[in-house]
Parts: structure tokens; C-alpha cells; sequence
């Protein structure tokens, strides 16, 4: 390596993580030579006006998520940071990652689909039954209540990391209203624009065909069985720090982005309300949990559902993607038993591995990370987005003591996992490739087919150092290639 490259790079400590683009020894890795060879022979001012033409795009576009934070009394809006060196990955390792990710959805699919029918896999012993009829997200409303096609999550959203030897893992299951799709495609755009020869020239495989298998997934689930459905993407509205999300996936997908007060029950069926009249709605993309879904069913205050919306799901009137109940299927608890499920619904061992997990509520399992805090990644079972969490290596006395104290007395609400050193690759800072750890939300769609979309979004933690990749609590994205060759 000349100097002239080596000084546009910080120093790698390149023994302690595995390192997406460079060998131990600082080699380049071969399905990256392109990429690092672009980005070298760029000169600082190219870079500068490469990253000013990004913002402005983003700018532009509206390219934004919502930042809550308790020191701030308002939310904070801003453009997603995104870093625009790719994270790649050749064909072999995909392939891999794919299989693996199909196998773990069908499981993860009926395992929902037998906890609402006969329980069967609690009945044999193979996961704890109050784990399953005392989650905070289980929802008896759904108990014997048949879904189209039998599928409980049309789109799910798995993370996976790599560990020191570049081993994969998958660290959590979002099978609620899993979010990134729009930046995973609002990258793929914005680099094309950006690097267009480069992105040429590397062969990477297509993403855009996938929305129209979005598309497809959400109309095999009609009811009806009509060719052209009416489908509404349900949100919040426009203060959820997803609505860019939402707005975006709604037109790039040709239906109607709605809230409650858009939509009207009537004789078991849902209306969507518009200058032609009432429409009957076949499939609702719902982005708001369960509990705002109805207010009939649900939380009795929800402004932001339709009452009697699950009086026309029961009816089999309406599909909703995904479906209510799945949380319990995302669990941080449940996670620790997929491995088990892949045995018991797929007769097969699991092609992806979990990362080794500690359940609180037994005896041996608490009184070893109450010993170890320090060492272990501690998480609240219900909460995702980065919340509730501790990080032993990174967290100081105090914090560890309230957790230590939390956990005694709830230990049911919490799980503990061996702290992985994440896999990094480079990003941009001030003009010098900088490594940074991340990880990668894959994203599955189910329908007629199974599919997976290329490269998923890649998760950037952005503070040095840090393990947190979560946009909510101020990561960023890189633009995920996966190559064809």
C-alpha cells in the first residue's frame, strides 16, 4: 500500500475485529479492489463535493428520521447519515446468508401460526408455556383465527452481525413493523447517482425488482382473491419518525397511505373513504402496533386505529400485513428458542447460529450474568430501537448496579447475551476512511414465493468505538452490494 493511501486511512487495529474490506495483514479483500481503488485515487475536495451533492440530495428528498431524546423537549428531525463507501458482499457469502434467512422465517412463521392454533410446541416441552400465554404481546383476540395463506409476517427485518473470525449471527428477530426499506432503496438510488461507474463496473445485484414482490406478497394475501386489491399502507401519521418510510414504500408501491380516520368500518368490512365514495379495502400494510390497531380491541384511547377493524379480520374480510400477535414471535426471550423451533417445524439444524443468550428468569442463567454484567450485552425482552439496553464492557458502575438491581427485581423482563466484537468496515470522516462497527437488517418478504432482498441495509454505529447501530439512537446506513459474480 502507498503512502498516499495509507495516510487517507486511520490506523486499523486489524487482530481485535474482523474488517469487511481489509486482511489482517492490511491486504485489500479481493471482492473490494474496485471500491478501494475508487475511493484512494479520490482527491479530498472530490470527496467534499461528493458528500455536499449527497446531503443536498437528501435534503431534497426529504430523507429523514425523528429523533426522541429525553434531554431534547423536542423531537429532532434529520437527514439519515449516510456513508457512501458500500458494504459488499460476494455471491458465496449471500447465498449463504439467503438460505439461512428463508429457513429461519418459516419457522419463525409457524411457530406464530401454532401458538394461535393448539400450542402445539408448548404442549411437547419445547419452549416454556408462560414464556408464550404471559408475553406482553401475545393476543388471545388472535387464538383459532385463520390468516390468508397462513402468513403471520409478510415482511420481516433479521440482524445479523459478524464475529471476530467473520462468522455470521443473528442477533434479533423484527417481525412486528420492521423499518429501513427506504433507505436501503433511497441508497441504492442515491449511489447510482453518485458512483455510477463504479456501481457499473461492480456487478451488483438488483433491488428494485423487490418492491414489486412487495407488492406481489401484500395482494396474495386478498381475501377476496381479486387480481387488483385495494391495499392501503395504514401509518401513524406524519409525526412517526418512520413517515418518510411510509410515505415512500405507499408511492413506490402504488397504494394508499391512510390513517384511521381514512378508513371506516362497516357490515364486517373496512372502507377507505375518497372522493368517489367508500371503497372496500382488501389489504391493510399496517406500520402501527398492535395495541393503537383498534380501539374496540386494543387500547380503548387509540385515536390512531379503526374501531372494529379485528371485528372484519375475524370476518376474513381483510388481511393485515403483518399480522397482530407477532410480538410475541420477535421476543428478545423467544429469540434464544428459534434454534429449537428450526428443529421442530423444519426437521433441519440451523444454517445461521444465535449469539449465545442468558434467559433471566432461570436461576442459573441469572445468577451467572449477575456475576459477569460487565462482560455481557444486557436487553429489556420488549423493547427494541437501542432502548433498554446495558453494555457491559462500555458501562460504568451506576449503570450496572441498576441493572444489576432491575434485573433481581424483574429478572422475566430481561436477557443477557455474550458481547460480540462486531465486524467493521470503513466509512468517510473528514476525508479519511475511518472503521466503524456495524451490522446488517436483512429483509424477507413472504407470498406466493419467499424472497430476500439483495443486501438488506447495513447498520453504521458512527461513534467510535460504539455497538449501537440503531437510527434511533444515532447511527447511519451504508448501501449493501451484493455482487453477481
Amino acid at each position: 500500500m502507498s503512502m498516499a493511501i495509507q495516510s487517507q486511512f486511520h490506523p486499523y487495529d486489524s487482530q481485535s475485529f474482523y474488517d469487511e474490506m481489509f486482511e489482517k495483514d492490511l491486504s485489500v479483500r479481493s471482492h473490494y479492489e474496485g471500491v478501494h481503488r475508487t475511493f484512494t485515487r479520490m482527491k479530498p475536495p472530490e470527496l467534499a463535493a461528493r458528500h455536499t451533492a449527497l446531503q443536498q440530495r437528501m435534503i431534497e428528498e426529504g430523507i429523514t428520521f425523528t429523533l426522541y431524546s429525553p434531554n431534547q423537549s423536542e423531537p429532532l428531525e434529520r437527514t439519515i447519515p449516510f456513508d457512501y463507501i458500500p458494504r459488499i458482499i460476494p455471491k458465496h457469502e449471500w447465498e449463504f446468508i439467503e438460505r439461512g434467512m428463508k429457513q429461519r422465517v418459516k419457522a419463525l412463521n409457524a411457530f406464530t401460526r401454532d401458538i394461535y392454533h393448539g400450542q402445539q410446541i408448548v404442549r411437547d416441552g419445547v419452549i416454556p408455556r408462560q414464556m408464550v400465554i404471559g408475553n406482553t404481546y401475545f393476543r388471545p383476540e388472535m387464538a383459532g383465527l385463520e390468516v390468508p395463506r397462513d402468513i403471520y409476517m409478510t415482511a420481516s427485518g433479521i440482524d445479523l452481525i459478524r464475529d471476530e473470525k467473520g462468522r455470521y449471527f443473528v442477533l434479533e428477530d423484527n417481525l412486528r413493523t420492521p423499518s429501513g426499506f427506504s433507505y436501503l432503496y433511497k441508497g441504492r438510488s442515491l449511489m447510482c447517482e453518485l458512483f455510477p461507474d463504479l456501481y457499473l463496473s461492480s456487478k451488483v445485484a438488483d433491488v428494485e425488482r423487490s418492491l414489486n414482490i412487495f407488492l406481489s406478497s401484500l395482494r396474495s394475501l386478498a381475501p377476496s382473491g381479486q387480481r387488483n386489491p385495494l391495499i392501503v399502507l395504514l401509518t401513524p401519521g406524519a409525526y412517526n419518525s418512520a413517515y418518510f418510510e411510509h410515505a415512500f414504500l405507499a408511492q413506490q408501491m402504488g397504494i394508499h397511505l391512510v390513517e384511521g380516520r381514512d378508513l371506516v368500518y362497516k357490515d364486517h368490512k373496512i372502507y377507505l373513504r375518497d372522493l368517489r365514495g367508500l371503497r372496500q379495502v382488501d389489504v391493510i400494510y399496517r406500520r402501527l402496533d398492535d395495541e393503537f390497531l383498534d380501539p374496540l380491541a386494543f387500547q380503548p384511547d387509540s385515536l390512531l386505529g379503526v374501531p372494529g377493524l379485528m371485528n372484519a379480520y375475524r370476518a376474513g374480510n381483510v388481511a393485515i400485513a403483518n399480522a397482530p400477535g407477532t410480538g410475541v414471535t420477535d421476543d428478545k426471550a423467544v429469540y434464544a428458542y428459534v434454534p429449537d423451533m428450526i428443529r421442530y417445524y423444519l426437521a433441519e439444524e440451523p444454517v445461521l447460529h444465535n449469539v449465545p443468550t442468558y434467559i433471566l428468569s432461570r436461576k442459573e442463567d441469572r445468577e451467572y450474568a449477575l456475576e459477569n454484567l460487565e462482560q455481557l450485552v444486557v436487553k429489556e425482552t420488549s423493547l427494541s430501537g437501542g432502548y433498554g439496553m446495558l453494555i457491559g464492557p462500555t458501562a460504568t458502575q451506576k449503570e450496572i448496579s441498576a441493572f444489576s438491581e432491575a434485573i433481581r427485581l424483574d429478572p422475566g423482563r430481561y436477557i443477557a447475551q455474550t458481547t460480540m466484537n462486531l465486524s467493521r468496515a470503513p466509512v468517510m470522516i473528514g476525508g479519511a476512511m475511518t472503521p466503524r462497527h456495524i451490522d446488517l437488517r436483512a429483509f424477507v418478504l413472504m407470498g406466493a414465493e419467499t424472497h430476500v432482498i439483495p443486501g438488506g441495509l447495513t447498520r453504521v454505529a458512527l461513534t467510535e468505538g460504539s455497538l449501537v447501530v440503531n437510527s434511533s439512537q444515532g447511527g447511519g446506513v451504508k448501501d449493501t452490494w451484493v455482487l453477481n459474480r
